[in-house]
């Protein structure tokens, strides 16, 4: 007697769900990635063996590097917007809603206060790190150390963005984590020009802060 043959079925598999669904994360993540921009002043850190990271938001980064130049950076775009403001009004430099609205995309810079101006008039091709002299920076606590006076009032207007949002949200203002300040300087780059770095931040009381290295490979 023969024996009863069993139709097979298709193992075949209708992918067609499976791409479209790819293909609108991919539209998704596309659409709503946001680029990292360059840094105008790329230095070569010095290596650890540390794998601490620093915060994703609140941050501000001061770069030295070039034979002592320093950029500063902040991480928050209202911070930006809030600290030129301040740093407005105690230069006396006057600036424009339109340039206000740059500031707030300029990730770092390395110029001082009375050319910030011809800086956001410029083309991004124009805002190289060879056309910009970098910050005033000294050992004193006065108007011409404009470091000194970037880094507080940028401390200022982070604590006041801070508190006004935990007020808002019904928190406790004094719960709010305070701006971190970092260093990012070169590997090269000589003592003398970092020592005013962490002097001007001495100055102010901030002892607090943290050096920006590269991860060193282990043996």
């Amino acid at each position: 007697m023969g024996k009863a043959k069993v139709k097979r079925a298709s193992t075949s598999i209708d992918m067609t769900a499976m791409c479209d669904v790819s293909f609108l994360l991919l539209t998704f993540f596309v659409l709503t990635a946001t680029a990292r921009q360059p840094e105008t002043l790329t230095v070569d850190t010095a290596p650890s063996y540390s794998q601490a990271k620093l915060p994703d938001g609140n941050t501000a980064i001061i770069t030295v590097g070039d034979e002592g130049k320093v950029f500063f950076q902040m991480s928050d775009p209202n911070v930006r917007v809030q600290t030129l403001q301040q740093m407005s009004a105690l230069y006396g430099v006057d600036f424009t809603p339109e340039e206000y609205a740059k500031f707030k995309s300029l990730d770092d810079f390395g110029v001082s206060i009375k050319t910030m101006k011809a800086l956001l008039a410029a083309d991004a091709s124009d805002r190289t790190a060879e056309k910009q002299k970098g910050i005033p920076v000294d050992s004193t606590m006065n108007v011409s150390n404009e470091l000194f006076s970037w880094v507080k009032q940028a401390r200022i207007a982070s604590a006041k963005i801070l508190k006004d949002k935990a007020l808002a949200d019904n928190k406790n203002p004094d719960d709010i984590e305070l701006l971190t300040i970092a260093i990012k300087a070169d590997a090269d780059e000589k003592f003398p020009s970092l020592n005013l770095i962490i002097e001007t931040l001495r100055n102010q009381k901030q002892n607090k802060f943290s050096f920006v290295t590269g991860l060193k490979a282990g043996e």
